[in-house]
C-alpha cells in the first residue's frame, strides 16, 4: 500500500511538472523578467525604471505596461503639435515641417492603440502572425518618431516641443515596447524548417494575377471600361471590387488619378477587397498621397509598350520637406502598382527630392520605375516587396526603415554632382529590436549610360551607416565594376561601424571581390544560413501575404 502511495504521489508530482512546465511554456516568468529585456534595449536604466513598480506575470504584462506609457506619450506629443499650431506663425517650411510631424504623430496614436487594444483583450501569448504585424506596427511607430524628430529640427520654433519628448522618455518607451514585443510570440509555434528557403516558390494565380501579367492588358481594359463584369474576378481569397480607368481626354470614369483615389471607398481592417485603378498610358503630372483608410488599392499602368508615367518636381531645394516631395506618397495597406514609372525631376542640385515614398505595409510594387537623382526610393516603414523595378539615383537613392527586399531589379547609379560619389542605400535602423532593413536579392547593379561615358569620375558605393543600427545586405546579385572595392562608405568618422548590419553573399560581376571591402565589426561576408534570414519568406514573411496577388517572386535563395 505504502509502495502505492508513493507511486502515486510520484505520478501527480510527475503531471504537475508538465503542467506547470506547459504554463510555462505560455508565460514564461521564471527566464523572462525585468533583466532580460532591459539587455536587449538600448534604454536598460529605463527599462528597468519602468517595470519597477508593477506586478508582472507575464510577456503580455510587460507590453501593457510599456504600451501604456507609450500610447500616452504619442497622445501627448500629437497635443503638443497642435497645440503649437495654434500659437505660433510659420513660414512655409516650418509650417510643412510640423504638417508632416503631425500626420505621423497621428498615425502613431492609431498605431499604439490597435496594439494596446489587441494585447489588452488577449489572455496568452500571440501566434507568429499576429505577433509580426504587431512588431511591424512598433517598427513603424518608432520610425515616425524619429522622422518627426528630423522635422521639428527644422522648425526652431517648435524645438521646446521635441525637447519636452525627449524629457519625458518617449521614444525610450518605444525602445523598450520593441524588446518587449519580441517575446510575445506562443513558445508552441513551430519555426519553419530551413528547406523551404531554399526552394523557387512556385507560382499561384489567384484572381488579381491577371494584374500581375504583362499579356492581360487589353482584360484588364475590359474591365475598366465595363465590357466585362468585374464579378468574374471574385474567388473565395480575393475580391476585385471595382475596376475604374482614369483618362485625360474623358474616356474613363475619372480625369486624374487624385478623383479616382478619393471616389475610392475608404477600408479598414483586413478586408481582401481591392480597388483597382488602370491609367492609361501617358504623363499625369500629380501629387498624390494614398492615406491610410484607402487600403487594398491597385494601379496599373496602360496597354501600350510606353510607360504610364507620374511626375513631380518638388525638392528641398525648392523648398518642401524630404517627406512631404514625393510625387507619391502611399500609406494604406496591402497597396500595389504595376507597370507605372514615378518621377521626380527637381534634379541632382536640388538635395532630397523623393519619387516615391512609401510608408505602406505588406505593398508591392511590380515592373515599376523610379526614376530620380538624391533620396529617389523613401522605403518609409513597414513591410514591403518590390521585384522586377528598374530604381535609378545618386546620393542615398533608396533609404528610409522599412522591412524592404528588393528582387530580380535593376538599380542604375546616376551621374551625380562634381562633388559627389554614388551611394546606393541609406538605411535608417535606430533601434536593434526594429525588425527592418533594406535586402537586395538577385538584382543588378549598374552604372547608368551617364555615369559609365564619365568613367573614372565616381564610385558606387553599396551603402553608409544612416543610423546607427543601419541593416542592409546584397545576396546573389551582379555588382558592376565601378562598385568601390571598399564597399561601403562612413558618414561620420566611427559613427554605427561596429553596430550596422552590411552583408554581401554570393554575389558576382566585376565587383563582387569582398577582399578590400571595409574593416568594420559591421560589415559581415555571410554564411548561407545568415543569408536566408534576409530572404522573401523569412524577413518579411513574404509566404504569408504574397501569394494571394498572384505576384512572381521566390521565397529563399537562388542555388
Amino acid at each position: 500500500m505504502a509502495m502505492e502511495m508513493k507511486v502515486s504521489a510520484l505520478c501527480i508530482i510527475f503531471l504537475l511538472t508538465i503542467l506547470f512546465s506547459e504554463s510555462v511554456a505560455s508565460f514564461p516568468s521564471s527566464s523572462f523578467n525585468t533583466d532580460s529585456i532591459c539587455k536587449h534595449t538600448p534604454h536598460a536604466d529605463f527599462c528597468k525604471y519602468l517595470f519597477s513598480s508593477n506586478k508582472l506575470f507575464n510577456t503580455l504584462d510587460y507590453g501593457r505596461v510599456s504600451i501604456h506609457h507609450s500610447l500616452l506619450n504619442a497622445r501627448t506629443f500629437l497635443d503638443s503639435i497642435n497645440q503649437h499650431f495654434l500659437a505660433h506663425p510659420l513660414n512655409s517650411t516650418s509650417k510643412q515641417a510640423l504638417e508632416d510631424c503631425r500626420f505621423l504623430a497621428d498615425q502613431n496614436v492609431d498605431f499604439l492603440s490597435q496594439i494596446s487594444d489587441r494585447i489588452n483583450s488577449s489572455t496568452e501569448s500571440l501566434d507568429s502572425v499576429e505577433a509580426d504585424d504587431l512588431h511591424a506596427l512598433l517598427s513603424a511607430a518608432l520610425t515616425n518618431v524619429e522622422t518627426c524628430l528630423e522635422a521639428l529640427e527644422s522648425t526652431p520654433s517648435a524645438s521646446r516641443i521635441k525637447d519636452r519628448f525627449l524629457q519625458s522618455n518617449g521614444t525610450k518607451s518605444f525602445s523598450v515596447s520593441l524588446a518587449v514585443s519580441k517575446h510575445w510570440v506562443h513558445s508552441s509555434t513551430k519555426p519553419e524548417r530551413n528547406h523551404v528557403f531554399h526552394k523557387l516558390i512556385v507560382d499561384t494565380y489567384t484572381p488579381l494575377s491577371v494584374f500581375m501579367s504583362s499579356n492581360d492588358k487589353q482584360t484588364i481594359y475590359e474591365y475598366a471600361t465595363g465590357k466585362r463584369d468585374v464579378k468574374t474576378l471574385t474567388n473565395g481569397k480575393i475580391t476585385v471590387k471595382q475596376v475604374v480607368m482614369v483618362s485625360h481626354n474623358g474616356d474613363g470614369q475619372f480625369k486624374t488619378i487624385n478623383d479616382a483615389i478619393t471616389a475610392m471607398p475608404n477600408v479598414t481592417g483586413d478586408s481582401n477587397e481591392y480597388y483597382v485603378i488602370y491609367i492609361p498610358t501617358g504623363v499625369y503630372e500629380e501629387y498624390i498621397s494614398i492615406p491610410k483608410y484607402k487600403q487594398n488599392l491597385v494601379l496599373v499602368g496602360g496597354l501600350s509598350t510606353n510607360p504610364t508615367i507620374i511626375s513631380g518636381n518638388r525638392s528641398v531645394g525648392g523648398g518642401s520637406t524630404t517627406f512631404s516631395s514625393a510625387t507619391l506618397a502611399v500609406f494604406g495597406k496591402k497597396f500595389i502598382a504595376v507597370d507605372i514609372t514615378f518621377r521626380n525631376t527637381a534634379g541632382p542640385s536640388k538635395y532630397q527630392a523623393v519619387a516615391v515614398l512609401n510608408g505602406a505595409d505588406q505593398s508591392i510594387f511590380n515592373r515599376c520605375t523610379f526614376e530620380g537623382y538624391r533620396n529617389t526610393l523613401y522605403v518609409h516603414s513597414f513591410r514591403q516587396f518590390y521585384v522586377n523595378c528598374h530604381i535609378l539615383g545618386t546620393v542615398d537613392f533608396i533609404f528610409g526603415n522599412a522591412a524592404a527586399v528588393i528582387q530580380e531589379s535593376y538599380i542604375h547609379a546616376r551621374l551625380p554632382l562634381p562633388t559627389q560619389d554614388d551611394v546606393i542605400t541609406a538605411q535608417g535602423r535606430t533601434d536593434p529590436s526594429q525588425n527592418t532593413g533594406i535586402s537586395i536579392i538577385s538584382s543588378f547593379i549598374r552604372a547608368n549610360d551617364d555615369l559609365i561615358s564619365n568613367m573614372g569620375f565616381t564610385k558606387i558605393y553599396l551603402g553608409r551607416p544612416w543610423k546607427e543600427y543601419s541593416r542592409t545586405v546584397y545576396m546573389s546579385s551582379s555588382l558592376d565594376g565601378l562598385v568601390a572595392d571598399e564597399g561601403w562608405k562612413k558618414r561620420d568618422g566611427d559613427f554605427g561601424l561596429s553596430t550596422v548590419y552590411f552583408g554581401e553573399y554570393d554575389n558576382y560581376g566585376l565587383g563582387r571581390d569582398t577582399g578590400d571591402r571595409v574593416d568594420w565589426p559591421g560589415f559581415h561576408n555571410m554564411t548561407k544560413t545568415e543569408a536566408l534570414n534576409f530572404t522573401v519568406a523569412r524577413f518579411i514573411r513574404g509566404n504569408k501575404w504574397l501569394p494571394a496577388t498572384g505576384v512572381h517572386y521566390f521565397g529563399g535563395l537562388r542555388d
